[in-house]
C-alpha cells in the first residue's frame, strides 16, 4: 500500500463525512461537520492500520484484519452518546448519533479501500439525512395522531377545559396519564400526557397552540 492509496483512502473519507457532517452543521447540531470528519477519518486510518499490520506479521502470527476495526464500531457509541442531550420532556441527539455511528462504518470501508460501499453508504446516509427528514414532517402533518405533555395548574377543572377545547376541535381523546415529575415538593402542577386521535385536516401545532392558550397551562410538548 503505497503513499497516494492511503491519501486517496483518507481523502474520500473526508469528502464523504464531510458532506454528512455539513447537514448536522446546518441544523446546528452537537456533533457537526469537524466532528464528522475526525471520526470518519480515524475509523479509515484504523482500517489502513488493520491492512499495515496484516501484510507486514501474516507470515509470523495469525491476524485478523477486521479486528481493530470491530472496536471502532463498538467503542464509537461513546460519542455518540455524548450527542444525545435531554430537554425537558423530550430527548434530542438521536440522529446524530447515529450518523456519527453511521460515518464511522463510511471510514471503515474507505479505510479499507471498499470504494462502492463508502460511496453507496454515504449516499445513503446523507439521502436519509436529507430527504428522508423532510419526508417524515410531511407524514407527520397528516397523521391523525398525537401525543402530547401538558404541564398545568392543579387546580379543579383544568383537566375539563382540556376536554372542552378538545371537544370543540372534534378531538378524540384516547388515553390520559399522569406523569410523577419528581421535581417538586408541593402538588401545585401536575403533568399530563395525552394521546389524541385528530380529525382529518386539524394539523399538530393546531392542537399545540390551542392547549397552550388555556389558562394555567405552563408547557406543552409533543412526545
Amino acid at each position: 500500500m503505497d503513499l497516494q492509496t492511503i491519501f486517496i483512502r483518507l481523502g474520500l473519507a473526508v469528502m464523504l463525512s464531510g458532506l454528512i457532517g455539513l447537514e448536522r452543521e446546518d441544523k446546528n447540531r452537537p456533533a457537526g461537520f469537524r466532528t464528522h470528519i475526525l471520526v470518519c477519518v480515524g475509523s479509515a486510518i484504523v482500517m489502513t492500520t488493520s491492512e499495515y499490520i496484516f501484510h507486514k506479521y501474516q507470515e509470523i502470527t495469525d491476524i485478523d484484519p477486521a479486528r481493530l476495526g470491530a472496536q471502532v464500531i463498538s467503542g464509537i457509541g461513546f460519542l455518540g452518546a455524548g450527542t444525545i442531550i435531554r430537554q425537558g420532556m423530550s430527548v434530542k441527539g438521536l440522529t446524530t448519533a447515529a450518523s456519527l455511528w453511521a460515518v464511522a462504518c463510511v471510514g471503515l470501508a474507505a479505510g479499507i479501500g471498499f470504494y462502492e460501499g463508502a460511496i453507496a453508504g454515504a449516499a445513503i446516509i446523507y439521502f436519509t439525512l436529507i430527504l428522508l427528514s423532510k419526508f417524515g414532517k410531511v407524514l407527520q402533518s397528516k397523521a391523525s395522531h398525537l401525543s402530547i405533555f401538558v404541564e398545568m395548574e392543579n387546580k379543579p377543572g383544568k383537566i375539563g377545559e382540556i376536554g372542552l377545547l378538545l371537544g370543540r376541535y372534534d378531538v378524540n381523546i384516547r388515553s390520559i396519564e399522569f406523569v410523577d415529575t419528581e421535581t417538586a415538593d408541593d402538588d401545585s402542577e401536575i403533568l399530563l400526557r395525552l394521546r389524541l386521535k385528530l380529525p382529518h385536516g386539524l394539523t399538530h401545532e393546531r392542537v399545540i397552540k390551542e392547549v397552550a392558550r388555556i389558562q394555567g397551562v405552563s408547557r406543552v410538548e409533543e412526545i
